[in-house]
């Protein structure tokens, strides 16, 4: 018998009026272990921690924790959940942000005002056990998912595999939309947590997948995010593997302009897709 029980999309918004920006997050956690056996097997709720009781942990927490990354914030957690209940043999614990981004005001960006728009979330999780009296961290996980980019050049797809199936013509030049999770992960949990060296922001994480979204001329989506993966364990040698789940949302042209003006209308919904993992 495997045992699992916790609680989901626990959202909340720890705000200051201007001392230090927003923190959003909707946080998961699982409970693993035999400590909860006799629940499932005898309705005996004796070691059971209700997951009102989490819910309301992870509103606690959220108040006296002082970081502002989701990565500082699923370590806090998780140590002081293991603290707290013994009977916790196990438990995993996951963070995904709620996109605040600085709104504008008349002189220029706001820390008062904050923009919900932005698709894409960051997120991160762990997993956490006792050893001995030390808490050990491990299998944890950051990342951004649902990234949507759009470049009107700089693409091709050609010279590809040819049979009476295939209808799609060579595309030398063309328009690409992605949709994209990328993750990543340390070789060190400390570097994961920032209290060790070598912890890489989300902002600089994706500012380096836009750079070469931006400046490499692919030949295929499999070709841009193996280049996309070269950069980021390159630019950050903390990183010990980054993986790519990409849609390929490219739209299909439907009209010409003057000049080099092209129409294109919202692809169909069938999209392909595309994996990686890089590990060093």
């Amino acid at each position: 018998m495997e045992i699992r029980y916790g609680k989901t999309r626990v959202v909340f918004f720890r705000l200051a009026k201007r001392s230090e920006p927003p923190f959003a997050a909707s946080v998961d956690i699982d409970v693993f272990g035999e400590r909860f056996k006799a629940s499932y097997t005898e309705g005996d709720n004796t070691e059971v921690v209700a997951t009102d009781t989490m819910k309301n942990f992870v509103y606690a927490t959220a108040a006296e924790f002082s970081g502002h990354t989701l990565e500082a914030y699923v370590t806090f957690v998780g140590r002081r959940l293991l603290t707290t209940y013994p009977q916790m043999e196990r438990i995993r614990v996951t963070a995904t942000e709620v996109p605040l981004d600085a709104g504008h005001a008349e002189a220029g960006s706001s820390d008062v005002v904050f923009r919900m728009t932005r698709g894409d979330m960051a997120i991160a999780h762990a997993d956490f056990t006792r050893d001995g009296r030390d808490i050990a961290i491990s299998h944890t996980r950051s990342g951004i998912e649902g990234m949507r980019l759009l470049k009107v050049t700089g693409s091709s797809f050609a010279a590809f595999a040819r049979d009476q199936y295939t209808t799609l013509p060579e595309l030398g030049d063309r328009p690409l939309t992605v949709v994209m999770d990328a993750h990543w992960q340390y070789a060190d949990a400390r570097a994961f947590s920032a209290e060790g060296a070598g912890h890489a922001s989300v902002d600089e994480i994706r500012r380096s997948l836009e750079r070469t979204f931006h400046d490499f001329n692919s030949k295929s989506i499999q070709e841009l995010v193996h280049e996309m993966g070269q950069r980021l364990l390159n630019t950050f040698p903390s990183l010990s593997a980054v993986e790519f789940s990409v849609q390929n949302h490219t739209p299909d042209k439907v009209a010409d302009g003057k000049g080099d003006v092209r129409v294109f209308a919202e692809p169909r919904q069938t999209f392909g897709k595309i994996g990686l993992v890089l590990r060093r």
